[in-house]
């Protein structure tokens, strides 16, 4: 929830507060009327008011979130943004190549980052299970047009 009360000397009242496309928006609601504190009925109506506002904002965000989902998994030369290929330097010295997995999780409100080897899998397991772990954290179902495209999008590896 992007709504907060804000109690200082330039303003009493609620603040909403949402990014959506980009575009920030940002509205207040007075909780004062003639200089004077509204409470009671009046206070929660404001508060009902900013809730609204705010639930409305929300869902323009995950309209926009859900219609550019797509667009936002693949970069502009069709790789994955999240899945790099990588040579891990061991502590041996022997370079491993790895698919490297580094999202924001849905799932776990967190950064995630985890690896798959190339040497330990072969390529195309690897890539299947650094796709598998892209879908769960990115809320991607297995059954889509949008996983079997991530699928395909497995990069050149030397």
């Amino acid at each position: 929830m992007s709504v907060k009360l804000l109690d200082n000397k330039a303003f009493y009242g609620y603040r909403v507060r949402r990014t959506v496309a980009g575009k920030l928006y940002q509205e207040y609601f007075s909780l004062k009327t003639g200089g004077a504190r509204l409470e009671g009925k009046q206070k929660n109506d404001v508060e009902k008011e900013a809730l609204a506002r705010d639930a409305v904002l929300e869902a323009e965000q995950q309209r926009y979130l859900d219609e550019t989902k797509e667009d936002r998994c693949f970069k502009s030369d069709g790789t994955v943004r999240g899945i790099s290929y990588l040579l891990k330097t061991e502590k041996s010295g022997n370079l491993t190549p790895i698919f490297q997995v580094g999202v924001a999780s849905k799932v776990e409100n967190k950064t995630v980052c985890t690896s798959f080897s190339l040497n330990a899998h072969g390529s195309d397991d690897a890539w299947n299970r650094a796709v598998e772990a892209y879908a769960k954290h990115k809320s991607i179902r297995k059954n889509t047009k949008l996983y079997q495209r991530l699928l395909k999008a497995m990069p050149k590896v030397s």
